[in-house]
């Protein structure tokens, strides 16, 4: 194989054909990689939101549950202690004390994540069941 005359080799010929190359690589990556961090992000919130609804439903299982302690007063204690710990992570949270009967106590947390996405509602719901304690002789 015999080189032309008048050429140096083929490395200045593919700088020009690779012109770009660079720029067009960072369009492609850089969306993808800012997409997977809002996306981690989310799924963080989401995560979050979860285990304080979760936490915020046992808090309030645990007020109904002991001797004097009733259903509403364990939706209230959820619904304070969702707002008071939560408030970042868990929107407009709400409890109910539906599927509670007379031995067994049933309080569900909803709420909303803080979307990073607008547009985007994403909920939670969260349910903690305890028995209703009560003194018994041996």
């Amino acid at each position: 194989m015999r080189c032309r005359p008048g050429r140096a080799g083929g490395a200045r010929d593919r700088r020009v054909h690779d012109a770009g190359a660079l720029t067009l690589g960072y369009v492609i990556i850089v969306p993808v990689f800012l997409v997977s961090v809002m996306a981690t992000a989310q799924a963080s919130l989401w995560f979050l939101a979860r285990q304080a609804a979760l936490a915020a439903a046992r808090q309030g299982a645990g007020v109904a549950r002991v001797p004097g302690g009733t259903a509403q007063a364990g939706v209230r204690a959820a619904v304070a202690f969702a707002r008071t710990t939560a408030g970042l992570y868990l929107e407009s949270p709400e409890a109910s004390a539906a599927g509670s009967d007379g031995q067994t106590v049933q309080i569900t947390v909803r709420g909303r994540v803080p979307s990073l996405v607008p547009g985007v509602p994403i909920e939670v719901s969260q349910v903690a069941r305890a028995p209703v304690e009560r003194f018994t002789t041996p």
